[in-house]
């Protein structure tokens, strides 16, 4: 807990996320909010038709042009959309032929995928990794085979030529913005624009209804291939609304500035539909939160002060060092912001500390650091906390809308959950459907939750770890790995980016470290900036401070199932095409298992080879 706790919170209105309790003789236990969902709007159009009307000249979005904004307002947006909805009409896209959209976060990306949902036609937004990074295109032909689109749009044509010779023919109808995609006749978004909206177009726009699918969003694919989750307009209004209640301040029309890729729920359904559905304004960062990509975060920061702030853990961490060192973009970052929002894995401890430090330092006054539970298959907020209960692992109570069911599995509470939010299902994949839901029709997370306190309900619960990651060793015990992930990497940070444990039905346990290469290579001093990775994990400094980190955290208290006797620093990073890792950086702990069985082997190989650190008890 923050070190700040006596400041106080910066008055900001929130919802009341009281809550039932209800336990059943099976073991089920029901947790359901008070206060009921007010009614939420039909559709996302609703919203754009709404806002274009009564906030005509309010900045929707704005990129970076140059050294200024891009910007474009509702009353051009919905001008927009309804001209490019009335262009996308001859192309006779459907759910069975969506449009697919290749490309990462843009004004434009924004545009044709409102005109596609306008005329009641979902799109597919699609991690550029899939084009970008991969080498062998498997995911992105995986995708085009499960949604067969009838239309692909790209923002950079030649970036991407050579993803669409690999999954779409050379004759079928292309959009791009800039720079043509070689070898085929492709068509450039700004004709589009120049259609007359007609008949035809209010025809299209007045059959969008609640249940219309919006848009598919792809799963990371940790657990296989992409799986397309259908995501209804009632999904997204509903998840708004539910978002709206729990964080009241929005109504006034946030402003958020956000790199969060649109291909992912985090930032293609919270973020977007947050401003759109509250008529505020999203300013899209070009910056990253890597070493080489922060810089440009900082100096949209510099520019707009955000009234909410949504990050990964990594981006705060990232983001904490400038607004130590530089007063004036503390200030400014301050400023108006009412909360802070983290998601994807916990904030570190000492991250949060300084944030609070920092807030105080500025303003006088904490800012409310919120986190939840969600997936993309509810579109995805679920669970949130309040600025009480907010701490490091916690994930709140289920919001009006939800209910929540905890359920027994393996010694465990898996989290269920039914609500307006939660998809019908998965595109084509009947079966991955009915695993998902439980056979009263709440959809399974796979996560594991714990009270905070079984005699406090309201306080919330903690994340308890995948159930599908857990393993028993050789006695027996289990081995719960999220929590204690979670704990490596705190007491390693900012050393280590991932861990991987190792091994089933052996008798102790061992780890399969990712390292963070830039904090390494800072560690080791010595090191060139371009230095192979196998380089910095066998730097003397790097191996002996994260001995030293094994052996400190193996002497806390806790039996086999927390103690990491041996460990081996990965010398390749995770493979995308291999499936070890999600392009939103999250890894697949068994894909890496199978992937690196000789490393595995090698861990509990007799006597241990020169790679492995073997752990001081």
């Amino acid at each position: 807990m923050s070190a700040m706790v006596s400041s106080p919170f910066r008055d900001v209105p929130f919802g009341n996320l009281d809550i039932t309790l209800e336990r059943r003789d099976d073991g089920a236990i029901f947790v359901t909010p008070v206060n009921t969902l007010p009614d939420y709007a039909p559709s996302m159009c609703d919203c754009l038709e709404k806002w274009a009307v009564e906030r005509p000249d309010k900045v929707f979005m704005a990129e970076r042009q140059g050294e200024g904004w891009r910007k474009i307002r509702y009353r051009e947006t919905l001008a927009a959309v309804r001209r490019l909805g009335a262009a996308l009409l001859p192309f006779e896209l459907s759910e069975e032929r969506p449009l697919a959209i290749l490309s990462g976060n843009g004004i434009d990306h924004a545009l044709i995928a409102l005109a596609a949902m306008y005329i009641g036609v979902p799109h597919a937004p699609l991690s550029p990794a899939y084009s970008l990074v991969s080498t062998d295109h498997g995911k992105l032909k995986h995708i085009f085979k499960l949604i067969t689109p009838g239309l692909v749009f790209v923002a950079d044509g030649a970036a991407f030529s050579k993803a669409l010779d690999a999954v779409w023919p050379a004759d079928a109808p292309t959009v791009f913005t800039r720079s043509a995609p070689e070898g085929r006749e492709a068509i450039p978004l700004y004709t589009l624009c120049d259609t007359e909206p007609d008949a035809a177009l209010d025809r299209a726009r007045e059959k969008v209804q609640p249940d219309s699918i919006a848009k598919f969003l792809m799963t990371s694919g940790s657990t296989g291939g992409p799986k397309a989750v259908i995501t209804t307009q009632r999904m997204l209004t509903a998840n708004q609304e539910m978002l709206r209640y729990a964080l009241t301040f929005l109504k006034d029309g946030p402003t958020i500035i956000d790199w969060l890729p649109w291909n992912h729920t985090f930032g293609g359904n919270h973020n977007i539909g947050l401003v759109l559905y509250n008529g505020g304004s999203l300013y899209i960062d070009d910056g990253l939160p890597t070493p080489a990509g922060i810089s440009a975060t900082v100096k949209n920061l510099r520019e707009i002060a955000p009234s909410i702030y949504f990050n990964v853990p990594k981006g705060y961490e990232a983001l904490v060092p400038f607004l130590k060192e530089d007063k004036v973009l503390r200030d400014h970052f301050f400023s108006r912001v009412q909360a802070l929002f983290f998601a994807g894995a916990g904030l570190s401890p000492h991250v949060w500390n300084a944030l609070d430090e920092l807030a105080v330092a500025s303003i006088g006054a904490r800012i409310p650091i919120l986190t939840g539970l969600g997936a993309t298959e509810t579109a995805p907020f679920s669970l949130s906390c309040t600025p009480y209960t907010a701490a490091s692992g916690r994930v709140g109570v289920p919001v009006p809308g939800n209910r929540l069911k905890l359920f027994p599995v393996d010694g465990k509470l898996e989290a269920r959950v039914k609500g307006p939010n939660v998809t019908p299902g998965y595109w084509r994949e009947p079966d991955k459907t009915a695993n998902a839901f439980d056979e009263e029709g709440f959809y399974r997370f796979g996560d594991a939750l714990k009270f905070v306190d079984e005699n406090r309900p309201e306080e919330g619960f903690f994340f308890d770890g995948r159930i599908s990651e857990d393993f028993k060793l050789a006695s027996g015990t289990w081995v719960s790995v999220g929590p204690l992930r979670a704990r490596i990497i705190a007491h390693a940070a900012p050393l280590v980016r991932d861990v991987v444990l190792a091994a089933i039905n052996r008798d102790y346990l061992t780890a399969l470290i990712i390292v963070d290469p830039q904090e390494c290579r800072l560690l080791a001093g010595d090191l060139l900036a371009d230095a192979p990775l196998a380089e910095i994990v066998g730097h003397p400094a790097v191996r002996g401070a994260l001995q030293a980190h094994l052996d400190s955290l193996a002497k806390l208290p806790g039996g086999s199932s927390t103690r990491v006797m041996r460990a081996i620093l990965l010398d390749t990073p995770p493979s995308i095409d291999a499936g070890e890792v999600t392009d939103k950086g999250s890894i697949n702990q068994r894909a890496v298992l199978e992937h690196r069985a000789a490393d595995v082997e090698a861990l509990y190989a007799e006597p241990p080879d020169g790679r492995v650190l073997v752990v001081n008890v």
